[in-house]
């Protein structure tokens, strides 16, 4: 029987074979006579799940030898404060807001940075487009320049991450890349901090991902609690305090998956950024052809991960829901801040599962329109 095709926009699905590997390794992982939630962090069996994500990681996502990888908790809202106090050095911390996610990192930073600068806003389309780089009104000795490459709840994307250098800027670029990471390869020549939950591309929630390069560590604020702080994490290897074991494992099992994903001649990441561009044409093709159904981001940032739409009759939305449930589409609500419907394109969903969505639209167009 075919399950379900979920999309949430997270905690989100999960590829298949990694849920059937976790469910068959549940009572002993490799013959340990342990799950994996009963074992020590510290023993040699954890020990060799958490060195080999970390491996596999780094491999994905080219992450350079000057970089750490963290594996850290508290999701991407506890690193809106966790970046500052690490970050922010009690100077100016400049923020390109472009939706939600971006407004609620800005608005924390307000409580440890010295300033908090908005250098490019959205705000006036609506989150429907971003504001070109080139507009952008940066600090002079900013102590970085934050923005969210990719917004859940407006659904713009930042198809190419801006060089700072030439804007005019020193200032680290710190990434929130929780919707689309492992989605697409990242220009490490660009970021000095990116980090991301991982209930969303990678595993379940409880696992936050941290890749900081090596001069932005041992800066913390005195306020900095020694779990949050990157250089403390870094030199412990993510064990200071007992990390989120089974997160770690679950992202491992994904990674190892990932690495075995074939698109024609490309394989992981690239593979599936070529998949997740298909996906995305697919049903953004089906929208922009249609009278009954409208995506109000402008067509250069509309993110692959996370589609929202409207009916042009919002009184059809619950008949909408109601349909898409009866054929095993689930969650495609919209945000309660934005209404309308979404659908979350993440890496585990299938080309078939876009597919069939784009089926269910054409059917209610046609027997509603």
């Amino acid at each position: 029987m075919t399950r379900p095709y979920n999309f949430s926009a997270g905690p989100a699905a999960i590829p298949e074979e990694v849920l059937q590997q976790a469910a068959a390794e549940m009572l002993d992982w490799h013959g340990s006579g342990m799950g994996v939630m009963e074992m020590s962090h510290r023993g040699k069996e954890f020990i060799s799940i958490y060195e080999q994500a970390e491996a596999d990681l780094r491999e994905l996502l080219a992450v350079p030898a000057q970089f750490k990888i963290l594996f850290m908790q508290g999701g991407g809202i506890a690193e809106n404060a966790i970046v500052p106090l690490n970050l922010s050095r009690a100077g100016t911390v400049d923020f390109v807001v472009t939706g939600s996610w971006s407004q609620k990192s800005r608005k924390e930073a307000l409580k440890y940075a010295a300033e908090v600068r908005t250098a490019a806003s959205g705000e006036d389309s609506q989150f429907t487009t971003v504001p070109a780089p080139a507009s952008w009104q940066l600090s002079r000795g900013a102590s970085y320049v934050h923005l969210c490459s990719n917004e859940t709840i407006h659904g713009v994307e930042f198809h190419e991450l801006p060089d700072l250098q030439a804007l005019g800027s020193d200032a680290p670029l710190v990434i929130d890349f929780s919707s689309h990471v492992a989605s697409r390869p990242v220009d490490w020549s660009r970021v000095g901090l990116a980090f991301g939950g991982a209930q969303k591309n990678i595993g379940p929630a409880g696992l936050t991902i941290v890749i900081v390069r090596e001069d932005l560590l041992g800066h913390a604020l005195p306020v900095c609690p020694s779990a949050f702080d990157y250089r403390v994490v870094a030199e412990n290897q993510s064990m200071y305090n007992t990390p989120p074991t089974w997160g770690i494992y679950m992202a491992g099992l994904t990674f190892q998956w990932l690495k075995r994903q074939r698109e024609g001649a490309l394989a992981g990441i690239a593979a599936m950024e070529a998949r997740n561009i298909a996906k995305a044409q697919l049903l953004y093709d089906c929208i922009d052809q249609s009278a009954f159904y409208v995506n109000k981001v402008a067509a250069h940032c509309r993110s692959r991960m996370n589609v929202p739409f409207f009916l042009q009759d919002e009184t059809r939305n619950d008949a909408f829901l109601q349909g898409a449930k009866q054929r095993g589409l689930l969650q495609l609500k919209g945000h309660k801040s934005v209404g309308g419907m979404r659908a979350s394109l993440y890496n585990a969903m299938p080309l078939a599962g876009v597919q069939a969505l784009v089926d269910y639209m054409r059917e209610f167009e046609r027997l509603h329109a």
